[in-house]
């Protein structure tokens, strides 16, 4: 993985030069362009494995450029990270519909830049791995879900889940968007109709959430629906 390939693309020159220092001492190999429609030609000269992209280029801006590649067989497949500016939500949101994989927000610490290139490579290599083997893999932002093996992880570091909670955020992560009901969780991952005190769902997602580092507030994963239940926050979820 740190031999990878790093398309660096932003037109302002001290961030270029802050992320390839970066990448390059975690041993990553770096190319950079400064506008939109060099990007493309690299990309076609020679996919790299993943690309770091602004929103703002000339030439062509980064949600052009996401799209273009998105839509194209051969290249959508390459996790492209946006880097995005405050005041940029509606861009970001953009980019995110159009397939981008993540973003981050400038200005960013490099420790947190080179954390997101190396998960979404490990997911990567996840998701072809287990796709080559005939199974299934869930990736939303850092969170990568394995069910044939039982296993998640939050960028590089595997959760250590108990049963319960590995079978709550397998269904939710597969039925992202749905909302369950505390008594439709109760069945399907206890396998047994429940009448009466559901605070065992309850104490159940706590606990998942503290091990995914969730915002019950703002989530990035599990959602609460009040007077309801809970749902898996609709993403760019690939499988």
């Amino acid at each position: 993985m740190q031999n990878a390939k790093i398309l660096v693309v932003d037109d302002e020159t001290h961030i270029v030069e802050l992320v390839k220092f970066n990448l390059e001492k975690e041993g990553f190999r770096v190319a950079v362009a400064y506008d939109g429609q060099c990007a493309l030609e690299m990309v076609n000269d020679a996919p790299p494995d993943l690309i770091l992209l602004d929103i703002m280029l000339p030439q062509m801006d980064g949600l052009e450029v996401c799209r273009t590649l998105k839509q194209h067989s051969e290249y959508k497949t390459i996790p492209i990270i946006m880097l995005t500016a405050k005041g940029e939500e509606i861009d970001t949101i953009l980019g995110l519909e159009m397939g981008a994989d993540d973003y981050i927000k400038k200005p960013f610490s490099p420790r947190e830049m080179v954390a997101r290139v190396k998960a979404r490579l490990r997911a990567l290599r996840i998701l072809k791995a287990e796709k080559a083997m005939g199974k299934i893999a869930y990736v939303f932002k850092e969170l990568t879900v394995v069910p044939e093996k039982y296993e998640a992880f939050i960028g590089e570091e595997k959760l250590e889940l108990t049963p319960k909670e590995f079978e709550l955020l397998r269904l939710m992560a597969s039925n992202q968007g749905k909302v369950f009901t505390r008594e439709v969780l109760l069945e399907k991952v206890w396998g047994y109709e429940f009448s009466g005190d559901t605070r065992t769902v309850d104490v159940h997602i706590r606990h998942l959430r503290q091990k995914l580092g969730d915002d019950s507030t703002y989530p990035d994963y599990i959602e609460t629906v009040r007077g309801v239940g809970y749902r898996f926050v609709e993403g760019q979820a690939k499988s």
